[in-house]
């Protein structure tokens, strides 16, 4: 009784279909699929273009010494 089965998830899946019906889901779907693709693009854009990762990137570690 804890666990759903398979039958379960099936009933589930068919009342979904008959309230939202198969287009709207459909449409739903495609628009999650850009909203992510348009999110990954703008994360990978973000990083090639931020200004903290070349200053990183050309820190030269120096040793200095007292003149005595």
């Amino acid at each position: 009784m804890g666990s759903l089965s398979i039958w379960h998830w099936l009933i589930v899946l068919v009342i979904i279909m008959m309230v939202f019906g198969t287009k709207k889901l459909r449409n739903m779907g495609s628009d999650l699929g850009g909203a992510v693709k348009g999110f990954k693009e703008g994360i990978k854009e973000g990083s090639a273009e931020a200004p903290g990762a070349d200053a990183a990137k050309k820190t030269i570690d120096v040793e200095v010494q007292r003149k005595s």
